[in-house]
This record gives structure tokens, sequence and C-alpha cells, in this order.
């Protein structure tokens, strides 16, 4: 076990306890936010000259896995403010260093999705854009948007155009109240407006090119050589895991003291068995897939090979499987966990509905996914918006 999963277990009671109160305040609480900073996960895929670990993308997933058991909202932040480090780490030297250089406990927003747009300009870009889903947000000091560059009329340039721009909290507003929501509320998701922003062109990156400078800014090494889609991609389908196994061990404790109107212990019922046996071992199954996907690319990585297609493919079919199986057995436990299991006092239930919040996220979406391993498997062409 790393020493970030051995902290993690020693705060695991404190997870348990405060994801209520992050669900009630539509964010991490602060002291959430502090535990999660001196556990060091945000910080694992962080380069070393940075305070960071660079540590096997496994190791990370296992630690969000850790966290996400025990309160999803939590463990959810962890992973997406977590797996951002691991993007600055291929930009410019001197974007890391506006990052790092002076707080290396630094955390980064998101969203990706290409909601702005860059107008260009002497020296580099005019942003305007409003993006939903920015979660951890008021934790974090800077963030990474998704935007489409456009001619000087406004029209989106091309297909190409789309890029990341990098800015400091100073630079956008976080709007408030914006996320209002029956699941995962605890990650204060909220939406981010810029208005007539100037982004200095250091700071507006294309995505597809960051692989192509990792020798000459000193990071050719297997981990950054992962691909985008499945380190990203991944870190929600792991978030939705975790989920999972936080619903299959709150179900277990409920249902281990739970009395039904007959007076027959629920332990005991022959039905509830069975449905936790096949939930448990979907769940798990679920867990193993997941992590033997990521491992498989990252040997790919490790012997410095280009990733075809078809691993990605592959692995990203894997993922939003596992995700899909899973949301499946919560169904089913909670479809026999009783009335009772409603009440807001019961974490089960906040668990169900985390879990079908994850699963609406758009890199949780499985047909398009299944549509694109399948066409490659046939020698056809992968349909645009496959994340892979």
């Amino acid at each position: 076990m790393t020493e970030v999963r051995e902290r993690i277990a020693k705060i695991s009671d404190f997870l348990d306890d405060n994801g209520p109160a992050c669900e009630s305040l539509g964010r991490l609480t602060d002291e959430a936010a502090e535990k999660l900073r001196w556990s060091g996960v945000v910080k694992m895929l962080q380069p070393r000259e940075y305070g960071g670990d660079e540590a096997h993308p496994v190791e990370f997933f296992e630690a969000v896995l850790d966290i996400g058991t025990r309160a999803g909202s939590i463990g959810w932040v962890a992973g997406v403010v977590g797996v951002h480090p691991w993007e600055m780490a291929q930009v410019a030297p001197s974007v890391q260093e506006q990052v790092w250089g002076e707080d290396p406990d630094t955390w980064i927003a998101s969203p990706y999705a290409p909601m702005g747009r860059l107008k260009p300009v002497d020296g580099g870009y005019v942003c305007n854009g409003r993006w939903s889903f920015s979660s951890g947000t008021d934790h974090c000091s800077w963030i990474i948007l998704g935007a489409l560059i456009t001619d000087a009329d406004g029209r989106v340039a091309g297909p190409t155009a789309g890029r990341h721009i990098i800015l400091p909290r100073s630079d956008y507003e976080i709007v408030e109240d914006s996320w209002q929501v029956i699941g995962l509320e605890g990650t204060g998701s909220k939406d981010v407006v810029i208005t007539d922003m100037f982004i200095p062109a250091e700071r507006v990156i294309s995505p597809e090119e960051l692989p192509l400078n990792l020798a000459e800014r000193g990071r050719d090494t297997a981990l950054y050589r992962m691909p985008f889609a499945i380190m990203f991609s991944g870190i929600i389908a792991c978030g939705s895991l975790a989920i999972a196994h936080g619903a299959l061990r709150t179900f277990v404790d409920y249902a281990g003291s739970r009395v039904d109107s007959k007076g027959s212990a629920a332990s005991s019922n022959p039905h509830q068995l069975v449905t936790l046996g096949e939930a448990s071992a979907d769940i798990a199954a679920s867990r193993v897939q997941f992590l033997n996907g990521i491992n498989e690319i990252y040997k790919l990585a490790e012997k410095g090979l280009d990733i075809p297609a078809s691993a990605r493919l592959q692995t990203r079919r894997d993922q939003v499987r596992s995700v899909r199986r899973a949301t499946n057995a919560v169904d089913q436990l909670f479809l026999h966990a009783g009335g009772a299991a409603l009440r807001r006092d019961q974490p089960f239930q906040r668990f169900f509905r985390d879990m079908h919040a994850a699963q609406n996220h758009a890199n949780n979406a499985a047909e398009l996914t299944y549509e694109g391993y399948g066409r490659n498997l046939f020698g056809l062409d992968v349909p645009p918006g496959v994340r892979y």
C-alpha cells in the first residue's frame, strides 16, 4: 500500500462522517479539502520537481477508489482535481512555473467541454464563455477550460479549433447557486464565466500536440505518455466505481441490522442474499476490469510504443461497461433495500443518488463508445465524439 493510501485509511472515519456535510453545503467542506491536501492524493501525478510523486496511474486510481468508497463527492473531487496535474506537467515550463512555482499545493479545476470562444488578437486571444460542471472549483486557484478558436467574425475556425486554456482564479467568475442537483451535490460542480478576458498564447494549448513535446520538456516517461482520454475518462469511471463500492458497503451495514415488517432479519433473507452476492461480484469485477485496462495501457507506454486505437477503444469499452455494470448492481441493491433506506439519515440513499449522477457524465456514455469499438474492430471509421 502506498503512503497516500495509508493516509487515506487514517481519515476514513472522517470521510464517512463528512459526506453529509459536503452534500448539505453543496461543495467540499474546507476541512474535507484540507484532509485531501494532507493525504497527498492530488499530487500523485504531479512532477517531482514540484513536489509530486509521478506515481503509477493505478496507484492514483486506487487512492481515489479508497476515498470515494467512503464519500462519493469527496472521491469525485479528489479524482477530477487530481488528474489535472498530469496534463499540466506536459505544458510549457513557463506555464507550470506560473501555476506551481510559488505554491506546489495549487489545485486546478476544469471543465474541458469547448463552451468558450477564442478570438485571435496580438499575443494571444480574447475569450468569452460559460462552462458547467467545474468540480471542486471553490478550492482551486487555477482552471483549465475548453474553447474553440474563431475568426474575427466569431465563426469557429474549423475541426481543429479545439483548445485548452489555462487561467488563474482572478480571470474567471464562479457562479454561486449554479449547482442545484440531486446527486454528487458535495462536489460543488458550479458554473464558471469569462467575459472579454485576454489569454496569452502560451496558456492556450492544443491537447493533441501535448504528447509531441514530452521529450523536449523532460516528461518523456510512461506516466505522461498515457492517452488523455484514457486518463481523464478513466477518472470519471473511477469516481463512479468508487461510489458503487460505497453503495455496497453502506447496503451491507444497513441490511446487517435491518428487520422487516414481519420481524425477520434482512441478513437471513434469501432474496437479499442472492442480490447481494450478484451485486458484490459485479462491482468487484468492474474494479478489476477497470484497473487492468489502465495497467495494460501503461505497459505499452513503458515500452515507448504508440498506443493503437484498438487498445484505447477496448480500454474505453471496458471503462464504460464497468460503470454500467456497477450501476445495475447498485440498482438491484436499492430495489431490495426496503422503504427505510430512503431516509436522509441512511447513507445508502446518498450513494444511490450519487451513482446515477455519475452515470450521466458524458465520459460514462456507453453506447457511442461501444459503437466506436465495434466499428474499429471491423475496419470502419470511428464516429466523431468517441473519447479514446
